[in-house]
This record gives C-alpha cells, sequence and structure tokens, in this order.
C-alpha cells in the first residue's frame, strides 16, 4: 500500500454498467500518489460514478482498478478506509439544519469511534478532547475555512454558507480521519469564475501537500491536472478510448468511451462519515436511474449523511 500521504489511482478498461446501459466504459488512466485527478464530461456521462467506483463506493462491472495499491472491487472495503468523500450529492452532503460547529463535532467523534484505535478510545477524556480539537483545527486550516469569518462564527447553519464555503467545510470534514485521497464531486459548479479558481487552489494544495484529490468538474479542468474524460450519453454503444499515464506533476487527457443512457450499478458497502469502514463489500444491487447525481442519490439512499 501507498504511504498515508497519498494514494496511486490506477484504472484499465474499466467499466459500470446498469440496467439501462453503461454508465462508463474504458476508463484508462494512471496517476502517483498526491495527484490532482480531474474528472470532466457532460452531465449524465458518469462522472459521479467513475468517483464512487475510484473510492470503494460502487462496484465495477468490468476491467480493474487500483486505490493505493488495493484492486477494486475485491479491496473496497479498506479502499473505503483510505479514501474519504468530500461532497457528493445524495452521499456526502451537508445537512442545512446543523450549524458548522455541530457537523465538526459529529465528523471528530465518529472518527475517534470508528477511525481511531482502541488505545486512543481509552486515553483520558482530556486527552481525547485535546487531539480531536487539534484535528478539527489542522482540517479548517487546510480547507482555508477560518469559521471566525462566517456570519455568526461556529453558530452558522449551513444553509447559510455561500456555495465556497460550503465547498470548504466539506473539504474540512472529510481532512478530519487524515485520508489518503479526498474525493469532491461537482468541485466548481455553481461557481463565479473567481471563486472556481479558488476551489481549483484548494485541491491544488492539498494534492500538492501529499494527498491525492479525485475532483468531478463541469467546467474545463486544470491544465496541470490528470485529466479523465467521461463521453456523452448515446444509444450507440461505446466507442474506443485513449488511454493515458500521468504522475502527479504531468498532465494527460484520458478519452473514455461513449455511453448509452447512463445508469447505476449497486454499492459495495455503506459509507461513512469518516471515509472507513470495516465491513467488506456487499453484492450490488441494480438502480434505476437516467442521470449520474439521481443514480448516486438512489444508490445510496440507505446510507445516510456522511
Amino acid at each position: 500500500m501507498d504511504s498515508p500521504h497519498g494514494a496511486a489511482v490506477t484504472a484499465g478498461d474499466l467499466g459500470l454498467k446498469g440496467p439501462r446501459g453503461w454508465a462508463f466504459r474504458d476508463v484508462t488512466f494512471s496517476a502517483g500518489p498526491g495527484s490532482l485527478i480531474a474528472v470532466e464530461g457532460p452531465s449524465g456521462s458518469g462522472r459521479t460514478c467513475l468517483l464512487l467506483t475510484l473510492t470503494g463506493r460502487m462496484r465495477p462491472s468490468e476491467g480493474h482498478a487500483e486505490t493505493g495499491g488495493l484492486r477494486l472491487p475485491r479491496r473496497a472495503a479498506a479502499v473505503r478506509r483510505i479514501a474519504a468523500l468530500g461532497p457528493v450529492p445524495g452521499v456526502s452532503e451537508l445537512d442545512p439544519a446543523l450549524t458548522v460547529a455541530e457537523h465538526l463535532r459529529e465528523r471528530a467523534l465518529l472518527q475517534r469511534r470508528y477511525g481511531g484505535s482502541l488505545r486512543g478510545l481509552l486515553r483520558p477524556r482530556r486527552e481525547r478532547a485535546a487531539a480531536a480539537g487539534a484535528r478539527i483545527d489542522a482540517a479548517l486550516d487546510a480547507a482555508g475555512l477560518d469559521p471566525a469569518t462566517l456570519p455568526k462564527a461556529e453558530r452558522t447553519h449551513v444553509r447559510d454558507l455561500e456555495r465556497l464555503e460550503a465547498l470548504r467545510l466539506s473539504v474540512a470534514l472529510a481532512l478530519i480521519g487524515r485520508p489518503a485521497l479526498i474525493a469532491v464531486d461537482d468541485a466548481d459548479l455553481k461557481l463565479s469564475d473567481a471563486e472556481r479558481a479558488e476551489a481549483w487552489e484548494l485541491l491544488r494544495a492539498l494534492a500538492a501537500d501529499g494527498t491525492t484529490v479525485l475532483a468531478v468538474c463541469s467546467g474545463p479542468a486544470p491544465k496541470d491536472a490528470v485529466t479523465v474524460r467521461t463521453g456523452a450519453p448515446s444509444t450507440t454503444g461505446a466507442t474506443n478510448s485513449t488511454a493515458g499515464t500521468a504522475e502527479s506533476t504531468g498532465s494527460t487527457a484520458v478519452n473514455t468511451g461513449t455511453t448509452s443512457t447512463t445508469g447505476t450499478t449497486g454499492t459495495t458497502g455503506t459509507t461513512g462519515t469518516t471515509g472507513t469502514d470495516a465491513t467488506e463489500p456487499a453484492d450490488s444491487t441494480d438502480t434505476d436511474t437516467d442521470t449520474d447525481d439521481e443514480g448516486t442519490a438512489d444508490a445510496f439512499a440507505a446510507t445516510g449523511r456522511s
């Protein structure tokens, strides 16, 4: 397995098929630890499904992939322990009724309970509280979010956050578990040009610090990212793809084949709030979907907020 500071990600002829056709197909690329990986393509082309597959949350139908040296789908449970989800609609969304402080406390408690060692659980309460506070502060700093600048500081509700602030909070929550890889869906959605530049600068900084970043984008991917393109939905089946390889400092474009009407397949376990899961992958269950985002919501309706 790779260093905890970053996870290499590779895929070869990777595809996922649902009841209405291929969500994505013929995905082939390679990225080293600490890479910024951008998944771009039109809506409904399987971008979110690819993100969830590479983080061990969905089971591929064909091909092979590895995250952190762990082969998917056989080691999906282990992949979930090192790969954390940032914002993914229908899977790990923020609760608009909770405050920033409540989200942070909840994630720290869950991380201590499910992501920590038994020895850590037996430490004195004061030491546990200090350790949790340090994790929260480090995560907020890495995400570039200062609660003091919010309208009501930590008591600000999520529904009152700006889009970029909510993105930073989601990233901070994922970083509390100190993952080797963080996945972010719709990284640049509904952002102005200036905000989009800030969002990519945040993700680029995380990658530079050693954490592999896998981000789905609506606009053009940064030139310094490893770019994976999913094909536009069609009814003609999949076409040939072009494979590419890049290290964390290089840039490459990888074309995936065009897909038929998008569908999703089942999950390989539940998504925990800390990005960890000690259970083995569950059997796949088909869902009936038309778009990438709807498929994600349906496939994970029972997982709750993470």
